[in-house]
């Protein structure tokens, strides 16, 4: 049964680019359709129940933040947790401002409560990975240097958590691995966990969950084909780390640091997914290293908290239990 407000789609998807209002250009570039994807402005306005605003990271790349304070900030007699979000678009698309992410986030800020800073990233394959990394690392370190009034009167710099949705969710993992060999560097900002929501994986063998949604009208592998083809190194195929880190062991000594270090990871997920056997692997990859827990529901599809609000209050639910649980 579709979500509330969630027309029923049950056509194939025969054009990845068509389906992602993108074209190919001959130089390598793509061409975005401004309107398929609608954005909003942050809201600063005095009868705002949540405020945002946006604040540029580094200008000569173009990347910037939106952060997101509850209002009145805060409940808690203590600062706000620190959460630090990556949006989802395979990589090649997506912004903080779109207007799903904006409302996602100004959820989650106000009902856990957090202070959540959703930063941009270059895309591919104008910018193909690493650059997003690199961008996340630095998003990390401008905030903890950043004179910021938000910032420094109501986050909680000693309690910190790395989340992202889809290719975010990727992001928060490899800019995880980064961040836990730089905890001194990113001092004062103590990072207590990651949360991977519905993270992008994929590999060069289909897994069965691929299989079984080949033809998934929702997000199909021929959709994530695309789009890792657009934002992997060139040359790189799909058991390159940064789309399977399953694939090898590089990155187990990494996760022992993590451990050593008392984070906490949340992978969440759902069988109408076609990456939750990829998912379902890193989280026993991770198993061997560090504390762990998957959330793996039945049904639904990829991206579905993002539509559905009552979806969202769920997930939201397991958030604040998990980020609040560990805050003194």
């Amino acid at each position: 049964m579709a979500a509330e407000g969630i027309p029923l789609r049950s056509t194939i998807i025969d054009d990845p680019c068509k389906y992602l209002h993108i074209t190919l250009n001959p130089d390598g570039t793509l061409t975005r359709s401004p309107n398929a994807f609608p954005t909003t402005s942050p809201d600063v306005s005095s009868t705002a129940t949540l405020l945002s605003k946006d604040v540029p990271i580094n200008p000569a790349k173009s990347t910037w933040a939106r952060i997101f304070l509850p209002k009145p900030p805060p409940l808690h007699p203590n600062k706000l947790p620190l959460l630090h979000y990556f949006h989802g678009g395979g990589f090649i698309l997506g912004s903080p401002d779109l207007a799903m992410f904006h409302e996602f986030c100004s959820n989650v800020a106000a009902e856990l409560p957090v202070l959540l800073v959703s930063a941009g990233y270059r895309l591919a394959p104008e910018h193909r990975l690493p650059a997003a990394y690199d961008d996340g690392m630095e998003a990390l370190r401008w905030v903890k240097t950043v004179q910021d009034d938000w910032l420094r009167d109501h986050a909680d710099f000693s309690n910190c958590f790395i989340m992202g949705s889809s290719a975010g969710g990727n992001m928060a993992y490899h800019v995880g691995l980064r961040a836990a060999q730089e905890t001194d560097d990113l001092s004062p900002l103590k990072i207590k966990g990651l949360i991977l929501h519905q993270p992008f994986f994929g590999g060069v063998q289909r897994v069965q969950s691929e299989l079984r949604l080949t033809n998934d009208p929702f997000f199909p592998p021929c959709v994530s084909d695309l789009m890792w083809e657009l934002c992997l190194p060139v040359s790189a195929n799909r058991d390159h780390t940064y789309c399977n880190p399953t694939a090898g062991e590089d990155s187990f000594s990494v996760l022992e640091e993590m451990g050593a270090l008392g984070w906490r990871v949340l992978v969440i997920g759902c069988d109408g997914d076609q990456m939750i056997d990829r998912q379902m692997e890193l989280v026993k990859m991770m198993e061997k290293g560090i504390k762990v827990e998957g959330r793996f529901g039945a049904g639904g599809f990829h991206g579905l908290e993002l539509v559905d609000s009552s979806k969202a209050k769920s997930l939201n639910l397991v958030l604040q239990n998990f980020i609040w649980s560990d805050s003194s």
